[in-house]
């Protein structure tokens, strides 16, 4: 039996991740990046196309006459042409859940850091200021502990009750504001935004990007945050707008930001948040809350699962 060609467009998104479960379903031809002037030429004759982040339109799916399946690796499909693709009879497979234990360690990773004062204190010891010191501790900066904090989740969905879960494990009090409007966790309060926003301690972000969170937090909503409060976005860069929060963190508006997604990815050399007054107040990572090696090696099992299920 003949093997389907297989294509991966932008292999280097998924690191060093073994794709052996993907190799033995076919003839696997992997590029690390694509850029759009070169799509069409290397899907020609695929049957599978995998992609990340390479956009998939009209001009490139009708570029690929034998394609009959779409993965994508990752759970958001907004680079596809999905209308097309149906139109043409190919189906289109993402990959749901492969990372939400990876990005809830990552959002705690953020939260820890910001609340433990950790940039200062690892700063304090590696530069020799804690041995000159001649005490035992440093009484510099202060934090507070979780226990008894409030936590309040906008996007309560999978990754959202995971961290409720492990913010109550802290001895948190966890709360949420649905983005469609409608409540459906009983198992937390359910808050207006603005009431969230006022009485939390920590705001984690795990919403979708779409029309109800684009631009969902500006300078108006960071103002009525608490002064000691963090803010951490691991959903959406789009949720938040950088230069308001740039603005709020040097007002004095909260007390810092853990990010993990950018409105714009990489994040550009001329962003705002590389130029706040005090940097310790940002905690940032180039999103990668989403990719463990566990996290990663799911997905690549769930993309071949995609590619092993009947059409």
């Amino acid at each position: 039996m003949k093997q389907p060609k297989i294509v991966f467009l932008d292999r280097i998104t998924v690191g060093d991740a073994e794709l052996d479960p993907i190799a033995s379903l076919g003839n696997l031809y992997c590029y690390d990046r694509t850029r759009s002037s070169e799509v069409a030429e290397r899907i020609a004759d695929a049957e599978v196309v995998i992609t990340n982040k390479v956009r998939l339109g009209r001009a490139e799916i009708e570029a690929a006459p034998r394609l009959r399946l779409i993965c994508i690796a990752a759970t958001g499909m907004n680079n596809i042409d999905l209308d097309f693709a149906a139109e043409r009879g190919i189906a289109v497979r993402n990959v749901a859940g492969y990372s939400t234990e990876s990005v809830v360690q990552t959002t705690f990773a953020h939260i820890l850091a910001l609340t433990g004062r950790l940039a200062y204190f690892d700063r304090t010891v590696k530069s020799g200021a804690y041995s000159r010191s001649g005490l035992f501790t440093d009484a510099g900066r202060s934090f507070h502990e979780l226990s008894g904090r409030r936590i309040g989740i906008i996007g309560m969905g999978s990754i959202g009750r995971r961290v409720a879960a492990v913010a109550e494990a802290f001895g948190m009090e966890a709360v949420y504001y649905p983005t469609s409007g409608v409540a459906h966790e009983p198992r937390y309060q359910a808050l207006t935004l603005g009431e969230l926003l006022a009485t939390s301690d920590v705001v984690a972000i795990h919403a979708p990007l779409n029309e109800r969170t684009l631009g969902l937090i500006r300078l108006p909503e960071l103002r009525r945050m608490k002064p000691t409060a963090i803010l951490v976005n691991a959903g959406r860069g789009g949720i938040v707008d950088e230069n308001d929060l740039a603005a709020a963190l040097d007002e004095g508006c909260l007390a810092g930001a853990g990010l993990d997604v950018y409105a714009a990815e990489p994040l550009p050399a001329d962003s705002p948040l590389l130029r706040i007054k005090d940097p310790d107040r940002l905690s940032l990572t180039p999103h990668t809350a989403w990719a463990s090696v566990e996290a990663r090696k799911r997905l690549i099992e769930a993309i071949a699962d995609n590619i092993r299920r009947p059409l």
